[in-house]
């Protein structure tokens, strides 16, 4: 174990010393195709990847304890052909490694699928409204958490708080509106609820299972309803697209108090006197973000942190999930440096989930590094993560991405 963490270590640390002598190109936005001379109608391509090198140190594993993983391969493209229509496409694939691979490239972990795709209308200045497969989120800034520039090397699991459960991978079909009143930013949806989600147990008595729309039919259990609101304190970010910024190396000086919930009504299902009884997921979220450039060196500090309240039926507990609440809060510092070379940003995360279904409370620390040697569209992280629920598991992963 010691020599593969140390092996580990030597190649991010020998990547550094490759980085510095390269320098770091300037990133121009990428792939834009302008359809007149003023550029407001347009085609914009976005692809990035990431791929780990991971050694876990889990007592009850059975594969090899050193892997690699494709973690993201990513295609975006969005276009306008006014201001007031946008219409954008949004497909990869997830965790391709040896576990999922198939021998042809045909099984089901090999497949790209459709993460978003949704069109989308201006109503005035500032407001939006959509509908399709979409990312427009409720309960918090990492529940709407972009994949392209997240500062801890993913994002906390237990805020993608319904994935696989009501939606299909983080996403919803349904109709949202987004938009801001001066400061305050907005996004609402209302969306239909997955019939054949991840939670296929059946239902028990004294213990809930996320099958409402299965179990009890879309008519009572079809629907839910999301929302996110932010007061942008500071500078203003844009909610041009759903994706929240992770760090913006203080290329920002940002402040945001946001608060958002998620109800799905009859979401989940027990057992009462032999009838399947339906129960109520409710989930809410306070949280705060914080980005800032330290004087004119380079140097930046980013900090962000949530409560979460979960209410997924009496005594939920499935996967990452479970009745009850959640803290979490991660910083992150940018030495001071040229930006025209790497720079780099250690960070500290803490996550502790308490469950009415268990004794036993889920605490989850990460210690990282990031080296970026053209800001986001190239960098490479290195993290441990441990986790104590009952039993403590360790990793420690080295990524690397490029997005362009």
């Amino acid at each position: 174990m010691r020599k593969q963490k140390l092996l580990l270590l030597g190649l991010f640390l020998a990547s550094f010393q490759f980085m510095n002598a390269q320098g770091s190109p300037d990133y121009k936005g990428g792939l834009k195709i302008k359809f007149d001379e003023d550029g407001k109608k347009y085609l914009r391509l976005i692809s990035w990847a990431q791929v780990q090198a991971t050694y876990n140190n889990d007592p009850v594993a059975t594969a090899s304890s050193t892997s690699f993983n494709l973690r993201r391969a990513r295609v975006l493209m969005f276009s306008q052909i006014t201001d007031k229509f946008l219409i954008l496409t949004h497909f990869g694939l997830n965790s391709l490694n040896a576990g999922t691979l198939s021998p042809t490239g045909k099984g089901t972990g090999s497949q790209i699928f459709l993460h978003d795709a949704w069109a989308q209308y201006s109503v005035g200045k500032d407001h939006a409204i959509g509908a399709g497969l979409h990312y427009f989120n409720g309960i918090s800034r990492l529940n709407n958490q972009s994949t392209l520039n997240m500062m801890t090397l993913d994002n906390n699991r237990q805020s993608w708080a319904t994935i696989g459960l009501s939606d299909q991978f983080a996403r919803h079909i349904g109709v949202f509106m987004k938009g801001k009143f001066g400061k305050l930013q907005y996004r609402v949806a209302i969306n239909d609820a997955i019939t054949n989600g991840l939670d296929a147990r059946p239902a028990v008595n004294g213990e809930a299972v996320y099958g409402g729309a299965s179990i009890l039919g879309t008519k009572d259990a079809g629907k839910t309803f999301a929302g996110y609101f932010e007061y942008n304190l500071l500078d203003q970010e844009s909610n041009f697209l759903p994706f929240k910024v992770g760090t913006y190396l203080g290329g920002k000086k940002v402040f945001n108090i946001g608060a958002g919930f998620f109800l799905h009504p009859n979401g989940s299902v027990k057992m009462e006197n032999g009838n399947a009884v339906g129960e109520d997921v409710s989930i809410f979220a306070l949280d705060a973000f914080y980005d800032t450039p330290l004087g004119d060196n380079g140097s930046a500090l980013t900090a962000y942190a949530t409560f979460q309240s979960n209410q997924y039926g009496e005594n939920y507990l499935y996967s990452a999930y479970g009745t009850g609440n959640m803290v979490y809060s991660h910083v992150g510092y940018v030495f001071a440096g040229d930006k025209s070379k790497t720079r780099y940003q250690p960070y500290l995360s803490y996550g502790s989930s308490s469950y009415d279904g268990s004794s036993n409370d889920r605490n989850v620390f990460g210690l990282g590094v990031n080296a970026y040697m053209s800001g986001h569209n190239s960098k490479l992280t290195l993290e441990y993560k441990s986790q104590d629920y009952g039993t403590s598991t360790s990793a420690l992963t080295l990524q690397a991405m490029i997005y362009l």
